[in-house]
């Protein structure tokens, strides 16, 4: 860590606990992309483990902050009370763009729609997957330059997130690239840089135009499969699913977006934060080369370590008492699994990276109850693959400098991770 970073986290330390709790936004996005939320949240979990951020300090709205694992926890596995319609993000969904999908329905609709895609993932189907996979990051680990600079975001977390994608959905190959932008503007405030103008009203309406480019694009494949044999693929499986067949044009964008970044930002991130914790941590970088066999612990702890959905929203049916506070129907709670992952009260030494840990998959990451993520088995088979052929091939992985992180409070990832191999086994 770079002296710089060193002076911003102390300097972040000093506001957390000196500002009063009632001014503090932990939705801050700038909070993120410093990774300056730390001490944020080892303060509300000491002090104000339900804390309410009230109205007018933040264009968030106000909001309920859970932060500590076992409160999550009990949001999360009680979907009667804490509903996720109609976001499962800390904004409103806005009235002129309404986007409807599985993760932010409740039974009775969220669990057949759920039910008509969770095939895809079956153990079945993944180990049919599991040499496709392989292949693929064979060749591009092999592909990577050596002893020069280059992105390890664009070049192997991207690539490979996005071939896995494509797949999925039976993409056209050479355009895999469109779901790499399409899910990044779906998550993307104004500020992101993604945009021509950091102007809210401007970078929205650009963010609109693009995602109908997407469902437009999907239209022309779901045609394509809804007059054909049903396959395997997810657009097939939307088309001839009785839950999904006649879905409405926002309810199927929805539905894409919810299943392009659940498939891409996830993994991916966790990919980059696997290079960065162990370049961070060499004592377990040198553990993990001696003992192979640990990577699927490493996986299950570099996705606590890094937590690649930083929350999850939900909304009160009824009035509810959380945490000794009395909380109203209407109000939003976020549960914030980056702290929950972090609660030395659950987890012991949670700030550690370590991939011998007793209970490796002790982790909010994939969330709880019928939301638990539907993915998590493939992503963790990708993860374990990809450290299954980067330990033979690489005795090490360089990172040059400092990451550059997201500008979002939801996706906790990485723009860019430079990074020097210096030499292949």
């Amino acid at each position: 860590m770079s002296d710089g970073a060193v002076d911003l986290k102390a300097e972040a330390r000093a506001r957390a606990y000196s500002m009063p709790l009632d001014e503090m936004n932990v939705a801050d996005p700038e909070l993120f992309r410093t990774d300056t939320m730390w001490p944020y949240f080892e303060r509300l979990r000491k002090e104000d483990p339900v804390h309410y951020h009230k109205e007018g300090l933040h264009e968030e709205g106000p909001y309920w902050s859970v932060t500590k694992y076992n409160d999550i926890m009990a949001v999360d596995t009680n979907h009667a009370v804490f509903s996720s319609e109609p976001a499962i993000t800390i904004f409103d969904p806005k009235d002129d763009f309404p986007l409807p999908m599985f993760i932010a329905m409740d039974p009775p609709k969220h669990d057949l729609q759920r039910k008509t895609v969770s095939p895809i993932v079956s153990p079945a189907n993944l180990h049919l997957l599991e040499p496709v996979i392989r292949g693929r990051i064979q060749r591009t680990l092999d592909a990577l330059p050596i002893g020069e600079e280059f992105d390890w975001v664009d070049k192997v977390s991207i690539e490979l997130t996005t071939q896995m994608l494509a797949t999925l959905f039976d993409f056209p190959w050479e355009e895999r690239r469109k779901l790499t932008r399409w899910s990044d503007v779906a998550t993307a405030g104004p500020e992101s840089g993604l945009f021509s103008s950091t102007d809210p009203e401007i970078a929205e309406q650009e963010r609109k135009v693009e995602l109908f480019e997407c469902v437009d694009y999907f239209t022309r494949l779901w045609n394509e499969r809804v007059n054909a044999e049903p396959k395997g693929d997810l657009i097939s499986m939307l088309a001839h699913g009785e839950a999904t067949r006649n879905m409405d044009r926002m309810e199927y964008l929805g539905n894409l977006i919810l299943l392009i970044v659940g498939g891409n930002d996830t993994t991916r991130n966790t990919m980059s934060g696997s290079v960065l914790a162990l370049h961070q941590n060499p004592d377990q970088r040198e553990k993990l080369y001696k003992n192979p066999e640990l990577i699927p612990s490493m996986v299950s702890e570099t996705i606590r370590w890094q937590t690649p959905l930083a929350h999850m929203r939900r909304t009160l049916t009824q009035d509810f008492e959380l945490g000794g506070k009395a909380m109203k129907k209407g109000e939003k709670i976020i549960m914030w699994y980056v702290s929950g992952n972090r609660d030395d009260e659950v987890i012991e030494n949670p700030n550690a990276y370590i991939i011998d840990r007793e209970r490796p998959r002790q982790h909010l990451s994939f969330g709880f109850g019928i939301h638990r993520c539907v993915g998590n088995r493939l992503a963790e088979l990708q993860l374990k693959i990809l450290w299954e052929e980067i330990l033979p091939r690489f005795p090490t992985i360089e990172v040059q400098g400092e990451p550059r992180r997201v500008l979002s409070s939801f996706v906790k990832g990485y723009e860019n991770l430079p990074v020097v191999i210096p030499q292949r086994l």
